[in-house]
């Protein structure tokens, strides 16, 4: 079966392939010249388009101030200012940004400025998109008048859409710019805006800081009241019990606070005891060898038998490789492995059952001083009771009175800064009035323009081209069907063509009583008339194609089919048998197509006899023959009165072959308009009747499935394919596909009369 070679091109060397095709840069220059008036036209609309918004298109005028955030500022009043390098949280420096376009903010300087009474706030000339957009709003609006506060929202919207705030790059400075098509109003809304976050963060912090300073008033008095009464009650107990301090404290207190801290310490040994008793007993049943349990003993008699143990495991593995796990030595090392583990588990043991008479003696130890310090407390009664008491009452007591301490000298601390209130934000830039337009910029529109119109212009190009199913040039014809083209024929229709007649000699094997004659459109004729245009020369490397061909095979009948009907193909076979007939060889034109008789009634349209009654009697075929008396072509017209429903048998049958065998004879070319391949098997079924075939494709209509469908579905065509030619090239997009040529190349065409 047909196969369409590979798309492998020598002379690309930079080429990718999407989608199944190849791009290269062959490939992109053929497409430029192919669709510079689509990518031209995409660039018009787009340079057309930024014209009108550059003509309608306010000039807007941008205003900039900056703010820094620095906190050393807030440290004026605090005694270690001067060691303090408190950094500032990115996060609170976009909390600020937010703050500067907050509602409130903007609110404020909204009513400051009074611009609810400015028409660019109030909607009062809201322009064509304003007053289109305010129109539609209207139908589902209740068509009320719009409130203050409602106006004042707008304005605030406004502000907020024109006011950009950003952080510069990682300082902590914050860049805040206004664009207004009043120069002088970008300059005090901005400048506004600024004085406005500034002031609202004085007043901000003033406010925090007198909510706190009430707040610790208020808990600095429950303080001191609470502390004043620990310490009364601390008085009153010493007195109520009769204690009375001296320097080394009472007997009974010195002994129990030793008891204390011995139990103290004593529980704490108990504890550990216990803890490396639960340690030991958790690792005694794993692998002992593991480092981890290793580390965790830290015994030196166990990292000795461990090292040895990793030094036989070492050498294990080693005689394993070599001599197998089977082998003596093997074994042997095996087993002193074993006992190496096992000796390891023995001083485990040891050493829990160590550890196990440490916690008892620990906890016997524990369970005295217990006991003892139970017995001391049981002698001290009332005496060491009150002590317990007195302690906590003491306890409390200062407790209060540092806390006491703590609110008093924070109170007077922003007492300090109430009274002296420090903003963390400074303006280090003031905004000044604009003298250039921001917007819009005409240069960088025209730029933008210019290189977004290329950029859509391109795409479209090659999502035409990418996306076509059809061809245009040779090689797209070569690298699709794997043959030859043998060039590319001009379109050569016109809005309006007159049939002009022309009387032709009978031809000289027909009877002398009859005069035959056919007559001959203004395309069919079209190498006659114009012998030295493209189209006739393309026609002649097809001719010098097949004399080439003739060379190493006999090439007399040429059939010249197409895959689908309206290609051209007629147009082309009656031109090439005039063509052919010109250069002095005898030839003989065919009608092939016996479901349309295109040929015949382009050529002979009063025959009465033709290709039917020749296949009767192939040796009297003469009688059927109609001869140019210009050109000298001999004609076989196709002639029947209704549409044959056995064609295809008629084209490959025996009486064909006989007629063909016979013409053989008497021409040098035989030249058969056949049917079209896809709608009928006319063509398929002759194929092996004739020597050669040649292809018409339409050019820019055919598509690819079209053209594969065909030339696959049958085996027969694909060998006698001499080559193909694209038929009804756009001849403007033509000289746009071969500017490569030259401008020189179209020269010795000469495409009139």
């Amino acid at each position: 079966m047909y196969q369409p070679r590979e798309h492998f091109h020598p002379n690309h060397r930079f080429a990718i392939e999407i989608g199944g095709a190849v791009l290269s840069a062959e490939r992109v220059l053929d497409v430029l010249r192919r669709q510079w008036p689509l990518i031209a036209s995409v660039l018009g609309v787009v340079m057309t388009l930024v014209v009108v918004y550059l003509a309608v298109a306010k000039p807007m005028y941008t205003a900039n101030t900056r703010i820094l955030i620095d906190t050393r500022q807030a440290q004026v009043l605090d005694k270690d200012s001067g060691t303090a390098t408190a950094l500032i949280d990115t996060g609170f420096v976009d909390s600020q940004v937010e703050i500067i376009n907050s509602d409130d903010l903007i609110l404020s300087v909204v009513r400051r400025l009074k611009l609810t009474e400015d028409p660019e706030f109030n909607g009062s000339k809201p322009g064509l998109i304003g007053l289109i957009t305010g129109k539609v709003m209207a139908l589902f609006s209740s068509g009320d008048p719009p409130s203050k506060d409602r106006i004042e929202h707008g304005a605030v919207v406004v502000v907020q859409k024109n006011l950009r705030t950003e952080r510069v790059l990682a300082t902590y400075v914050l860049s805040l710019s206004y664009k207004s098509v009043d120069p002088d109003k970008a300059m005090r809304i901005v400048n506004a805006i600024a004085n406005a976050y500034v002031v609202g963060a004085l007043e901000a912090k003033y406010e925090s800081t007198k909510r706190a300073t009430e707040w610790l008033q208020q808990r600095s008095e429950e303080l001191r009241q609470q502390a004043t009464a620990s310490d009364k009650a601390v008085q009153t107990f010493k007195a109520q019990n009769n204690i009375v301090g001296t320097s080394r404290g009472l007997m009974s207190e010195q002994q129990l606070s030793d008891l204390n801290t011995q139990l103290v310490q004593a529980r704490a040994a108990t504890a550990e005891a216990k803890a490396r008793l639960d340690r030991i007993e958790a690792v005694q049943d794993k692998d002992l060898v593991q480092p981890t349990v290793t580390d965790a003993l830290s015994n030196t008699v166990i990292t000795r038998l461990r090292a040895q143990y990793l030094d036989m495991a070492a050498q294990y593995a080693d005689w394993s490789n070599k001599y197998g796990k089977t082998h003596q030595a093997s074994i042997n090392l095996a087993n002193k492995m074993e006992e190496l583990k096992k000796a390891i588990a023995d001083e485990v043991h040891r050493i829990a059952d160590a550890y196990r008479s440490d916690y008892e003696i620990a906890k016997s130890r524990e369970a005295s001083l217990d006991q003892n310090v139970k017995n001391l407390v049981t002698q001290a009664d009332n005496t060491g009771q009150a002590q317990v008491k007195l302690r906590d009452l003491e306890s409390a007591a200062d407790t209060y009175r540092n806390l006491y301490n703590n609110f008093l000298e924070k109170l007077q601390n922003a007492t300090q800064n109430q009274s002296f209130p420090i903003s963390e934000a400074r303006i280090i830039s003031t905004a000044v009035k604009p003298y250039q337009k921001s917007s819009p910029k005409t240069m960088l529109a025209l730029a933008g323009g210019i290189v977004g119109g290329l950029c859509l212009g391109f795409g479209a190009a090659f999502a035409r081209e990418l996306l076509s199913d059809v061809m245009r040039t040779p090689g797209e014809v070569e690298d699709e069907i794997g043959v030859k083209c043998l060039g590319v024929l001009p379109d050569i229709r016109r809005p309006s063509l007159g049939q002009k007649a022309r009387a032709l000699l009978p031809s000289d094997r027909a009877p002398p009583d009859k005069d035959m004659q056919i007559a001959g459109g203004e395309l069919s004729r079209y190498v006659v008339d114009r012998p030295f245009s493209r189209f006739a020369e393309t026609l002649r490397n097809i001719k010098v194609s097949i004399d080439v061909a003739r060379l190493t095979r006999e090439v007399k009948v040429i059939g010249i089919v197409s895959s689908l009907p309206k290609e051209g193909k007629t147009t082309v076979a009656a031109n090439f048998g005039h063509l052919t007939a010109l250069t002095g060889h005898r030839t003989l034109l065919i009608d092939g197509d016996l479901h349309t008789r295109s040929l015949t009634r382009e050529l002979a349209p009063n025959a009465k006899t033709g290709l039917v009654e020749a296949l009767q009697d192939p040796h009297s075929f003469g009688y059927q023959i109609q001869r140019s008396k210009e050109t000298g072509l001999d004609f076989l017209p196709s002639i029947y009165l209704t549409r044959m429903v056995n064609s295809a048998d008629i084209m490959a049958s025996k009486a064909m072959a006989d007629l063909l065998s016979v013409v053989r004879q008497n021409y040098e070319y035989i030249i058969i308009d056949l049917a079209p391949v896809m709608p009928v098997a006319d063509s398929k079924a002759m194929s092996h009747l004739v020597d050669a075939m040649v292809y018409v494709i339409e050019w820019g209509k055919t598509t690819r499935s079209a053209l594969q469908e065909s030339v696959s579905g049958s085996e027969a065509i694909q060998k006698k394919l001499l080559g193909a030619v694209l038929n009804r090239a756009d001849p403007n997009m033509l000289k746009r596909i071969e500017a490569y040529k030259g401008s020189h190349y179209n020269s010795y065409y000469v495409e009139g009369a």
